[in-house]
């Protein structure tokens, strides 16, 4: 389960608890090494692996502590199945303090006593230079478009996420910050990109074209299996067993979990997707937004307004569709969002919610009233409008009416634009067997597809750790 603890402003998530709870077990055929009479060897593990499975829950604990192996009974002979379990590697979400602490924790003012969030921006922007006088910086629109909007939704953010963390602290989920935590912390030395998925996307344009029956969908059926170019680039791959599958790319291993589907590829190829002839009750959207520090990092290519608003939804979209799309905290993305994008492709707006991000002990990632950067971002949340007056698919199915300004509180993870899991979070508000679909994933989920030309970004053998016997 993601969700910890559910109260009136919203929900807060144990992200690393969902992805360890997603099983990630590989059946491996291996000859046996042992007789009869000598026992198996037992499982040791580091610190690290020790924190991962602690996200697994008590009761998931127990049962990751050994590398089950059993016959198999097929015609491979003697060989065993080994069991082979991974885990997210934990530290990925050792947040433990803030990125910029405040000067003044002017949150933890009493909040009868007036003040102007906008205090610390003014002075900050004013620059001293010797015995000169102060010259302070003119804010232009957009810069005073979010100030607005930070003003409106500050008490929405400080109160309720406020509640979440209490009662996260009361739990024992959140922990004070303590001296010895502090000094153990230590550097997160993440893995190497070692295989530029969205560069090899951009490759692929120039394989030749498959046929339309070659375009079908790709099973995932043996254990460790070696996927051509051709095929990962054209074609939608399902594992749709109940037991996590391997796929090797370009000598590059990764784990693709049960029951779920993929299509890597860029915005000029998503035929294959569409041949599918699938609608998706569900639809999450991540745009890769232009911002400054992209420009200037080069971390990922972005889109322009106008390729967004050509991504097919009417097409992938079913009837009474839930539509929802991350945004910056740039007021330019979110007024395109409601006025343009959404209008563009039959979307009502129905709420406006926001991911709260705090350190393991409950402080705000940055200050919430940084002029830089917000420790929040927005979800848009539309329906796709009918044209017709349609009946539901199944009157007895009751959804939900979506609230309007809820929160999702969690520990952010530190790889750059890994967004919080969605699924419990929405099963109130979509029928118990609803398809969902997400657009510029980094990530698989059980139950969902996901396109992207990083879709497998996160599923690298790198991000999880192996529960490995020792002989």
């Amino acid at each position: 389960m993601s969700v910890v603890h559910q109260l009136s402003p919203g929900w807060l998530l144990d992200h690393l608890s969902f992805v360890n709870n997603i099983n990630y077990q590989l059946h491996q055929h291996h000859e046996p090494c042992f007789s009869k009479n000598e026992p198996t060897s037992s499982v040791h593990f580091d610190p690290l692996q020790k924190d991962s499975l602690m996200s697994l829950g008590a009761s998931a604990t127990f049962s990751a502590f050994d590398s089950t192996t059993k016959p198999d009974n097929d015609a491979r002979g003697n060989c065993k199945i080994v069991i082979q379990r991974y885990v997210f590697r934990s530290e990925l979400f050792n947040v433990t303090k803030p990125y910029i602490t405040p000067t003044v924790h002017k949150e933890c003012r009493p909040r009868n006593e007036k003040e102007d969030p906008m205090d610390g921006v003014k002075e900050e922007n004013c620059i001293s230079i010797g015995k000169k006088r102060k010259r302070c910086v003119v804010f232009n629109q957009g810069e005073l478009d979010a100030m607005e909007y930070h003003t409106k939704i500050r008490g929405l953010i400080l109160d309720g996420s406020s509640e979440l963390i209490q009662e996260g602290l009361k739990s024992g989920f959140l922990h004070p910050l303590s001296e010895k935590w502090d000094k153990c912390s230590e550097p997160i030395t993440l893995p190497l990109d070692t295989c530029n998925l969205s560069e090899l996307c951009a490759m692929a344009k120039h394989l030749p074209s498959l046929n339309e029956m070659e375009l079908q969908v790709l099973q995932l059926m043996d254990e460790d299996m070696s996927v051509t170019e051709q095929d990962l680039f054209s074609r939608v791959v399902e594992n749709n067993s109940s037991i996590t599958k391997m796929i090797t790319l370009m000598g590059q291993k990764y784990l693709v979990p049960p029951k779920s589907s993929f299509l890597l590829s860029d915005i000029s190829c998503m035929h294959p997707l569409l041949n599918c002839r699938k609608t998706y009750d569900v639809i999450v959207i991540d745009p890769p937004w232009q911002n400054k520090s992209v420009k200037r990092s080069n971390r990922y290519s972005y889109l322009s307004p106008l390729q967004i608003k050509q991504i097919p939804i009417p097409k992938l979209a079913a009837p009474n569709c839930l539509v929802i799309t991350w945004v910056t905290n740039r007021q330019k993305h979110l007024r395109f969002v409601k006025e343009e994008l959404y209008p563009s492709w039959s979307v009502e707006i129905v709420a406006e919610w926001h991911w709260v991000k705090i350190t393991n002990s409950g402080e705000f990632v940055f200050p919430l009233d940084s002029p830089h950067k917000k420790p929040y971002e927005g979800l848009i949340l539309g329906r796709v409008r009918e044209k017709t007056a349609v009946p539901l698919r199944n009157e007895d199915v009751k959804v939900l009416p979506i609230p309007d300004h809820k929160l999702i509180v969690s520990v952010p993870c530190t790889l750059h634009s890994h967004k919080p899991p969605l699924a419990e979070v929405l099963k109130d508000y979509v029928k118990p067997d609803g398809e969902y679909l997400e657009l510029f994933a980094r990530n698989l989920q059980p139950g969902w597809t996901s396109w992207g030309n990083e879709v497998l970004k996160f599923q690298h053998m790198d991000y999880f750790v192996a529960l490995q016997s020792r002989s």
